[in-house]
């Protein structure tokens, strides 16, 4: 029986988060999928500073419970969470007073807090380090961890083979976009991949070229790779039930960061609402903030058409997020670089239609979506336009799962363990 060391240290820091990102998801899903798996035998880790630590597999369970309950299955009698019913009275308001904004908390969360001291407390008793065995396998499927140097080289000499998931290459391919000091440390990650990495598993073919590219460029070898697309939690497979709204709404999802290009569609909604006046779109922004935003966060606060007509909101439940997805015009993607974009996939998956950027994930992945340069901002305003006047009917879209996903991984990783 092969043993998988799966790292959870993304899961146990972030576990008091109230809805999860596209990478928590990945995390949440493989932790599902190798916990109901009775032919390895998996050891839940974290890492401490580039040292792995054991998790009992009791620990893991409670983990997996508490962890992000907003990406949840089967959460349609739970509450909904706490900006969802100010968004439905703002968006199903008829005047354009109700504005909602996302503000950032005056002080700690109190989840949090409690969540990290009790992790505090219990952090000498947790401390054991993770015990490593000639052909196990070390599964991270998150990024953490990686940028310590010397850890997939320890893992390597100790015979433990190392499987990585590489979700995209862009704070070194563009680190303009990033936070600073970005770039540096996800080289670290990439080359430590490429050098000890048995196994890489890639969320697109777009991902696995620049990743080959960047192995070339830089004289590293290339591991076995696994190109295998993301599944879509639940309530995107389902039909959910559009939100009714007096006007139409457009959406824009993910975390208000640089590469989202927020700003330039910002920017034209304050046109769109000075050349249409009354009959100007709203959007809705979806996501937490994030870094490097301060041009977006003037606009919110201080563009005339933007303040009007733009709402911003974080945290929603799935169910929420299919709700006002399915409901919405179009959803938008202006994205200056991706790696997966799972919120187009999501709109594919529940028949909305979306504009995207023309970048190569989007060209591989959202099929059937109009295709507009991000920088093109006639073209998204023509775009934008349209589906006002008739909403377009979607072509079909056959939406990833995570069994497909897992009949792709499945035997690569088999074949790395045996």
């Amino acid at each position: 029986m092969t043993t998988v060391l799966f790292d959870a240290t993304r899961l146990l820091l972030r576990a008091p988060r109230g809805a999860p990102t596209g990478i928590d998801r990945v995390a949440l899903a493989y932790a599902h999928w190798l916990t109901a798996r009775t032919d390895i035998d998996l050891k839940p880790v974290w890492g401490v500073g580039g040292a792995l630590t054991q998790m009992s597999r009791q620990r893991f369970a409670q983990l997996l419970a508490a962890a992000m309950p907003y990406g949840a299955t089967g959460e349609a009698n739970e509450a909904p969470s706490p900006a969802w019913p100010k968004l439905v009275a703002a968006l199903q308001a008829p005047d354009d007073r109700s504005v909602l904004r996302s503000q950032p908390s005056a002080g700690p969360d109190l989840k949090a807090a409690l969540w990290f001291g009790g992790l505090a407390l219990r952090t000498p008793m947790l401390l054991a380090a993770a015990k490593t065995s000639a052909g196990a396998v070390y599964l991270n499927v998150s990024h953490f961890g990686l940028e310590q140097p010397g850890l997939l080289a320890r893992l390597a000499r100790a015979g433990v083979r190392p499987v990585v998931m590489i979700h995209d290459l862009i704070p070194i391919r563009w680190p303009e976009y990033c936070a600073p000091g970005a770039a540096a440390r996800h080289a670290r990650r990439i080359e430590g991949a490429l050098r000890h990495g048995r196994l890489i598993i890639a969320n697109s073919r777009a991902t696995a070229d620049d990743l080959a590219a960047y192995a070339a460029a830089t004289g590293l070898p290339l591991p076995e790779l696994c190109i295998a697309p993301l599944g879509l939690s639940a309530p995107f497979h389902g039909r959910p039930t559009p939100l009714s709204t007096p006007r139409p709404y457009f959406l824009a999802i993910g975390t208000i960061e640089p590469r989202k290009n927020l700003a330039f569609l910002l920017t034209l909604w304050n046109r769109l609402a000075e050349r249409l006046g009354a009959a100007a779109p709203r959007l809705v922004v979806v996501g937490r903030r994030g870094w490097e935003n301060e041009a977006v966060l003037d606009l919110l606060e201080r563009a005339p058409g933007v303040r009007r007509l733009v709402h911003e909101v974080a945290d929603l439940r799935d169910s929420e997020l299919a709700q006002l997805v399915a409901g919405a015009s179009a959803l938008l993607a202006p994205s200056l670089a991706e790696g997966f974009d799972l919120a187009s996939l999501e709109a594919l998956a529940l028949g909305t239609p979306v504009i995207a950027s023309d970048i190569a994930a989007h060209r591989e992945l959202a099929t059937g979506a109009r295709l507009v340069d991000p920088l093109d901002g006639p073209g998204w305003a023509r775009a934008i336009e349209a589906s006002l006047q008739a909403r377009p009917t979607p072509a079909p879209f056959s939406a990833p799962t995570w069994e497909q996903h897992f009949t792709l991984v499945g035997p690569a990783l088999d074949r790395c363990a045996g």
